[in-house]
């Protein structure tokens, strides 16, 4: 199971100081939270998108080429990369460049995302966002898949015989995560192409995870990819944690009152009980998301947020000690023993080519074609 950190790349000041982060400040933060995640041992660093104040990620390949280079290891991979928004031949020729150039530590998670605004400064309509999603992913699904492509569709001018450049890294293009909240169409879409699903699992309670998970699994199933629980899923999820709960619930209740998409709303202690939202200590965080296997199953990768809200990069780095020393190792080896063998680990290049091969050399063989 893969284990990681995502960040929408806000720029939020520091409830406790007053202090807000210059936006050359907080990318640079980005990359020495990316570089940390790797030296405490995770598996994955996401980076959203967006396009408006207060946030900064709106190039994301562009940041994460940039981490690329200054890592080794770990997977590198988008919180959102803007389906709706962004040209979808512009999206597959980004992400093949930097698949090559990160030696295939890329995949990425497709969204509508959830700034409204942003849909009219690319010429698009918000109404036709799942129209958009879907015809949008049916075009870079194709892309990455056949040479030469003629493709003809509402929202964007006709291909002739064009070739997206460079071509997918061996050959086999970056695994394609979709990410919904509340939308069973991207859940349906994701089955569809046996791609993986995502559910950002912050703000919503666990009965509604659980449907959102279960249809994509059960149309997964329908499509011909494998069994319901063969199925490719991913969670998203918040943690503040310190050594003892009531030091965690302290230090996080000034971000948390004050952040933009939490404070005015339910108490810190209501939001917690209602959504997965985990503030305490190491072993609660254990306990709580090692209890989200109870309603989605065995899954492939827990991604958590830990930089959102204006706290600072001392405070994230530390987090991130605790996350990689005391409870990712716990979680990893307690999932791994509950796994059955027959579920599917989180893809990478390195499977998806030896699946890709291995599939080249059965066909052969039911073809009669010497080795």
């Amino acid at each position: 199971m893969q284990f990681g950190i995502f960040t929408v790349g806000d720029v939020t000041a520091d409830p406790t100081s007053g202090r807000t982060p210059t936006e050359h400040e907080r990318i640079q933060a980005t990359v020495a939270i990316a570089k940390k995640a790797e030296e405490v041992g995770l598996d994955v660093f996401a980076t959203g998108e967006h396009h408006n104040p207060p946030f900064v990620p709106s190039s994301p390949t562009t940041t994460l080429a940039y981490i690329a280079a200054s890592t080794e290891r770990i997977m590198l991979s988008t919180s959102t990369t803007l389906i709706t928004t962004n040209d979808p031949v512009k999206i597959a020729e980004d992400y093949a460049t930097l698949q090559h150039l990160a030696g295939g530590r890329v995949d990425l998670m497709l969204g509508r995302g959830n700034q409204g605004m942003v849909y009219p400064w690319f010429g698009q309509d918000i109404r036709q966002g799942i129209p958009l999603a879907v015809e949008n992913y049916n075009l870079l699904h194709r892309l990455w898949r056949e040479d030469v492509v003629d493709w003809k569709g509402r929202f964007r001018t006709p291909l002739q015989g064009f070739t997206s450049t460079p071509r997918p890294l061996d050959g086999v293009p970056p695994f394609v995560w979709h990410g919904s909240i509340r939308s069973p169409e991207i859940a349906e879409q994701a089955a569809y192409y046996g791609d993986g699903f995502f559910h950002n699992h912050i703000f919503w309670p666990p009965e509604h995870t659980r449907r959102m998970v279960e249809l994509y699994c059960r149309r997964y199933e329908h499509y011909g990819h494998g069994a319901a629980d063969q199925a490719i899923v991913g969670l998203g999820g918040q943690v503040y944690m310190a050594k003892n709960s009531q030091d965690a619930v302290r230090e996080f209740r000034p971000y948390f009152d004050n952040a933009p998409v939490y404070g005015g709303g339910p108490s810190l202690e209501d939001f917690s009980e209602q959504t997965p939202l985990t503030v305490g200590s190491p072993q609660q965080v254990i306990d709580r998301t090692l209890g989200f296997r109870d309603y989605v199953g065995d899954y492939q990768r827990q991604m958590f947020l830990v930089d959102h809200a204006g706290l600072p990069l001392k405070t994230v780095l530390e987090q991130l000690d605790m996350l990689g020393e005391q409870v990712v190792p716990v979680l990893r080896r307690e999932f791994d023993a509950l796994r059955p063998a027959h579920v599917p680990e989180a893809p990478t290049h390195a499977s998806l080519l030896a699946a890709r091969d291995a599939a080249a050399e059965s066909a052969d063989q039911k073809a009669g074609v010497p080795a």
